[in-house]
């Protein structure tokens, strides 16, 4: 495998307060990467700066070797490095397919416009992509209906319609039906392995991230703590004390 993100020594603060502090890791390209820690320890604020939400203060964050911590997030979104966040962002009052077609980066104008524009080819990508997340014969649906844990599969696949070489997912399992979660899992595992889309994933759920996951970083107060295959982070006693402990 080759290094398709590359977080060196990264640093960013807000107000005084430091989120990350010289935080450094890779994404290996094809791979699923697990990122956990307690609520508080930087994660989020790490996803949002790799993908351009936050600028960095310090460090580098390289996407297949070219510096991107400099860039916007719509040009980083077209390299095809995208996330998911942990409260759903949809069109609510849309249906399904709606959400889908208005998601593509080439489809952000005016709604009419989106709506004239869209191909048979787009339409029939969306509709594929709600059957593989399990939506198809809700695609009609207005979007806000759906459940939480529904609405969360309707986001994921609207990551896809992009075509995403990376998706970073935040908590994609936080607040899902039980009885949904394998779903996922199994979805999230299929994207990966049949789309070849390499994940990254911030999850509290240890048992979905120590299953999935080949290599995980764990950070506590805004530092990398640990990073090992998934046995050699539940074995190791700083992780077990900071987080693994606690749950």
């Amino acid at each position: 495998m080759s290094t398709i993100i590359d977080v060196s020594h990264v640093s960013k603060t807000f107000g005084g307060v430091v989120a990350n502090k010289n935080i450094s890791l890779t994404v290996e390209k094809g791979a699923i990467t697990g990122l956990i820690g307690p609520n508080g320890s930087g994660k989020t604020t790490l996803f949002n700066s790799i993908v351009g939400y936050h600028p960095i203060d310090a460090g580098s964050i390289k996407y297949e070797g070219r510096e991107i911590s400099a860039m916007l997030v719509p040009e980083i979104a077209r390299l095809g490095l995208l996330r998911t966040f942990q409260q759903t962002r949809i069109y609510g009052a849309m249906n399904c397919v709606e959400n889908m077609l208005i998601s593509m980066p080439h489809r952000k104008m005016r709604f009419l416009d989106a709506f004239r524009r869209n191909s048979r080819q787009d339409r029939e990508r969306a509709e594929h992509l709600l059957e593989f997340v399990g939506l198809y014969e809700k695609r009609l649906l207005r979007s806000g209906s759906l459940s939480f844990g529904q609405q969360k599969l309707l986001e994921f696949a609207m990551a896809l319609m992009n075509e995403p070489t990376v998706l970073l997912l935040d908590e994609p399992t936080a607040g899902i039906n039980p009885t949904l979660i394998n779903g996922l899992i199994d979805r999230l595992i299929k994207a990966n392995t049949e789309f070849g889309i390499t994940l990254l994933i911030i999850e509290h759920n240890m048992r979905v991230i120590m299953n999935m996951a080949e290599t995980i970083y764990c950070l506590a107060h805004g530092e990398l703590l640990a990073a090992g295959t998934a046995e050699e982070i539940q074995n190791n006693q700083s992780v077990i004390d900071a987080y693994l402990g606690a749950h």
